[in-house]
Parts: C-alpha cells; structure tokens; sequence
C-alpha cells in the first residue's frame, strides 16, 4: 500500500461547513479503521462526545462493549489525501479513512472543535480564552495566588484593628462631646470629634477595598479551581465508565464459554491478549497453558538413618475456585497506590512476598559448583545461570504473595539437605522492602536488600524490583553484584493472567572487574524469536568477551566459549555486527520438572 502524504489543518473550522451537534460536542458516523496488513481497513461506528472519541463494531455495541477511546486533548490530527486521516495519541497511530471527501472534512472539523474545547477546558484559567499554563507554571501561579490572598488577609486584620482603635476613640468623643454641651470649648471638642471622625471614615473605606481586592481574587481563583474539579470528575467518571464496559465484556464472555465450552477450542489464542486493536476481531484468550501456580520441592528421601525427619509435602493443594467480581476491585484502583488497596483473600497466593523471595535460592546448587570453579569466568557463567533461574517459577504464577506485616521475619532452614540458612525480614511496610541474607556451609554467602515499585496502566501491572543481590565466596573472596529485572503482568481487566520478564541485568565481579550483561527479551507478537529468551556475553577487566550465555529464563540456560571473533557485515543500520565462533554449548541450568498437580 503506498503512503499517504499528510499536512497538519491548520485551522479548526472550515468555512461555509455545516456541522450537526457541533454545540453539544457530540458526532457519530461511520470510518474505516486501519486494524492489520491481512485484514486492512475495517468498518466501524464512531463517537465523538466530551472531547472523546470512541469506536466500536456496531452500533449495539453501544450499549456493552467500546473497542477504543482516543482523548482528543492530547491528540494530534493530521490529514492526508483521499479521505484520510491520522490521529496519534499517547504514542499510538490510529489511521481512519471516510466514504468521502465532504465526510472526511466534517469529521475533521468536528475533531478539531472537540480537541479545542477539551483543551479549553483542561488549560484555561479564566474565561478571556488564552491558553492556560503548563503544571510547573499552574503551580508557581498557584502560589503566587495563596501569597496574594496572605497578604489580603494581613491587610484586613489591620484595617480591623484599626477601625476598633478609631472606633473606641470616636466613641469617647462622642461622650465627652455629650458631657460639655454649652460649654466655651465645646468647639474644640467638636474639631477633635470630627478628625476621629475622618479618621474612622478613612480606616472603614480602606477595609472595604481591600474586602473587595480579597473577594475579586478568589472568585476569579474559585472559577478556575471548579473548572479544573469539572474536568477531572468527568475524566474520572470515563474511566469508571470503560473499566465497567470492560468488566461486563469480561463477565459475558465467561458465561458464554461456561454454556458452550466446546464451540471456544478452536480459537487461536494469543499470548499478546488484547495489546491493542489489532486483534479485535479475535477472542479474549491468549496462548498460556492452563497451568496452576507451582513451588517446586526436591524429594529428601532416600536415607537409611534411623532419626525422625521433617516431611515434606509432595503436592500443591488445589486453589478454591472462587468467582471475583473485577469491576468492584478495579474501579478502586483509580488514582491510588496498588500498595495500599485491600484486595480479597483469593486474588493472593498462599504465601508471604518473604516466602517468593526465598524461592531465589531453588536452584542453590549452581552456587555450590561455582564456589568449588578454580576460573573466576567459569564462576560468573554459573552466577549469571544462577540470577536467570530466581525467575522460572513465576511463568504459571500470575497472583499477588501478601504483604509481610513490618517487622515479620520467614527462616528457611535447609543445612542437613543443600547446606544452607535464610531469613529475611519486611523492614518497611510502605513502600514494601525486605532484607535477606543466606549464608551456606558449601563456601558462599548471599544477601540483598529489594524494594518493590508497582504501577498499574490499565491493561497491565508492572513490577520493578529495586535495590542490589550480593553473592561473595568464601574461598577466593569474589564479590558479585547485580539487581533484577522488571516483570509485567498483563491481561489484568480482559483475558487471561501472563507474565513476562524483560530488561538487563549487569552482573559485575568487584574483585575481577569481569562483567557479564544478561538481556532479557520481551514477548512480541510479531517476533520470530524464541519467547522468554535471554542471552548474554561475558567480558574480562580488558573488555574482551570470552563466553556467550543463550537460553530462556522458564527452561535452561547454556555458555559456550569463545575461540575467536570477528566484523560481520553491517546492519539495518549500517553498524558492524561482532560474530563470535565458539565451541559446543555446555548445560549450566535446566529447570526441574513440575510436581503433579490435579488439574480442574
């Protein structure tokens, strides 16, 4: 398809054009919509409505399901030939096309007046129609008002002194003046009465202007602050209002498949779920198994002692199937902390976030082979294998670990088995931080300090640890340092819970200053690589790479040795690529197979 020329319309309106609805700020009609390159542009119905315009497949749709709503506030329009348009918004293009070209331009026109009203409405301070300040000025503005009205009030608390000064000074006049009626110096008690006089006159009116300079301030302030309280009550009632539409949407399609199970299997699913329109036309599902959360456990058996052991549970009780209403959780989570909102008991998993950070230490035995490795490149191979596997037990596992109340300590005693002691503590209860320190009787001691960052964008949660993993050993005192990726848990209002793992982790040797730089590539719906792939290279003091690290952080990972480098063609950007000849891969990790579990 060849490209369309765009040129940005410079004015809103367009002469002699009629537009209906245009006062209420309300347009509907029908465009095509860009969707994807197999199925091209696609019909739906549009609504332009309080600086918002929506779209759905239909106009019933109207009533249960919006597919999309694009904030024409913040939104850029460009217009190009043969009846199209282009709206960007948050990063995001959506290309629409009319039937015609008197179509086109009363959409544009539309369009125009409604991003100009939402604008007005959201940066105006007053009704002169210039252009409101931006929030750095909004509250530098701000202030200066609050200073203002400081200042007003100090003024009137002086005018009032000063009129019951002057005030109780007339009043002994007047006394006076009373008392000396007829006398040779009642003329001069008249002269000293009316300065007073003068004197209380002057103080009164000064006090009535500065009343009025007060009550001008903050009437002109109190338009301003309600416009502003307008604005976001009805930007707040949208939201409430999509996240409803989306929850119903959620509820029907889980009856629907609860009637007829069998008509839903033949649906490709879609691990990306409903990222964005392009797969509108596609079912709510997406590609994950439909597989429970899992804490691997290694059997103890096998010993011929005669001493009582502690025994261990070979199976995860099944979790309760209890239906949750999401529109009642979600729509608290408008504008507030996540960290601090009450969810019920069953969105949790059965353990505290002191227990998941325990989980770390699942695959201890590749530290044990590390602190026994003689070359420090070996051993940052293992350690690299060692930061990757922390992260094999979360693919299944989509639920919230409670929160540890402060001060609540988890001990994992584990020396007669692999050798080693946790405890970690909850040092802060907001923001959530914790404290772990391991030490093992097999040469190692690791500790960290992680603090957890949430964000909630409405389609997604994402979780960022912050703070830093230490692992020194205790033979060769090498001292490694790194911090862990961030994790996104999509799909929160429609569709099915899956995580993903993505960004880097540079682990570093303190005493070597070998480097090890560990990518972890997010899931794309377009892309041809493996999904959960991580790779990495490991560099000496010099800068030099000697081992490359493949594999994906839910399987296995593998190192193999660098014999020999050199510049391969450019790139799509025209920048060399360094290719690396090694020998066959070694195995550093694989993921232990997942206990039985009774599937529902």
């Amino acid at each position: 398809k060849s490209k369309q020329s765009l040129k940005v319309l410079p004015s809103p309106t367009l002469p002699g054009l009629q537009l209906p609805c245009l006062n209420t700020g309300s347009y509907k009609g029908w465009l095509f919509k860009w969707t994807n390159y197999l199925k091209g542009y696609q019909r739906r119905w549009f609504v332009l409505s309080n600086g918002l315009l929506s779209y759905y497949r239909t106009q019933a749709e109207m009533a249960h399901t919006c597919r999309g709503t694009i904030p024409l506030a913040t939104a850029y329009i460009e217009v190009g030939d043969t009846c199209h348009l282009v709206l960007t918004s948050g990063g995001r293009s959506y290309h629409l096309k009319a039937t015609s070209e008197g179509e086109c331009q009363r959409w544009v026109s539309a369009l125009q007046q409604a991003k100009a009203n939402s604008t007005l409405m959201m940066h105006h301070s007053d009704d002169s129609g210039d252009e409101g300040p931006l929030p750095q000025e909004d509250r530098v503005l701000t202030q200066g008002v609050l200073k203002t009205l400081a200042s007003k009030l100090d003024d009137l608390s002086t005018c009032n002194e000063l009129i019951g000064k002057h005030g109780a000074a007339l009043q002994r006049s007047l006394s006076e003046l009373e008392e000396l009626r007829g006398s040779a110096d009642s003329t001069d008690r008249v002269k000293s009465v009316n300065e007073r006089a003068t004197l209380f006159r002057i103080t009164s009116n000064a006090m009535i202007n500065v009343c009025r300079d007060f009550l001008d301030v903050a009437e002109s302030q109190s338009r301003r602050w309600q416009k502003t309280l307008q604005y976001e009550r009805e930007q707040r009632h949208h939201l409430e209002e999509t996240i409803e539409q989306l929850a119903k949407q959620h509820n029907s399609l889980e009856r629907a498949w609860k009637e007829n199970p069998t008509s839903y299997t033949g649906v490709e699913r879609s691990q990306e779920g409903d990222a964005s329109d392009e797969n509108e036309e596609a079912e709510f599902f997406d590609a994950m198994e439909d597989s429970p959360a899992f804490i691997t456990v290694t059997d103890s058996s096998g010993t011929n002692h005669m001493q009582l052991r502690r025994t261990r549970r070979s199976r995860i009780p099944d979790k309760p199937n209890y239906s949750l209403n999401l529109w009642s959780i979600m729509k608290n989570c408008i504008g507030k902390d996540l960290s601090k909102i009450p969810m019920p008991v069953n969105f949790n998993e059965p353990l505290s976030m002191l227990q998941r950070l325990t989980e770390d230490l699942e695959y201890s035995e590749l530290l044990d082979r590390a602190a026994r490795c003689d070359s420090t490149l070996e051993q940052m191979c293992l350690v690299a294998a060692f930061s990757v596997s922390s992260y094999s037990t979360t693919v299944h596992r989509t639920a919230k670990p409670f929160n540890p109340l402060l001060g609540e300590t988890y001990e994992l005693d584990r020396l007669e088995e692999y050798g080693y002691r946790s405890i970690s503590e909850q040092v802060s209860h907001h923001p959530p931080a914790a404290a772990h320190h391991v030490t093992s009787q097999r040469g190692w001691t690791l500790w960290q300090h992680i603090t957890i960052d949430s964000k909630f964008r409405g389609k997604y949660i994402s979780v960022m640890p912050l703070g830093n993993i230490h692992l020194q050993f205790h033979s060769s005192g090498n001292h490694y340092v790194w911090s862990k990726v961030t994790s996104t848990v999509h799909n929160i209002i429609v569709g099915k819970l899956w995580i993903d793992q993505s960004g880097d982790i540079d682990i570093v040797n303190n005493n070597t200053k070998d480097t090890c730089r560990l990518k972890f590539s997010p899931y794309s719906y377009f892309s041809r690589e493996v999904p959960r792939k991580v790779t990495g290279v490991i560099e000496d003091r010099e800068g030099t790479a000697r081992y490359i690290l493949s594999g994906t952080w839910d399987d296995k990972m593998e190192s193999a040795k660098i014999v020999d480098s050199s510049q391969g063609c450019g790139g799509s950007e025209g920048k060399q690529k360094t290719v690396y000849q090694t020998l066959q891969p070694k195995l550093l990790w694989k993921k232990y197979p997942l206990p039985y579990v009774n599937l529902i």
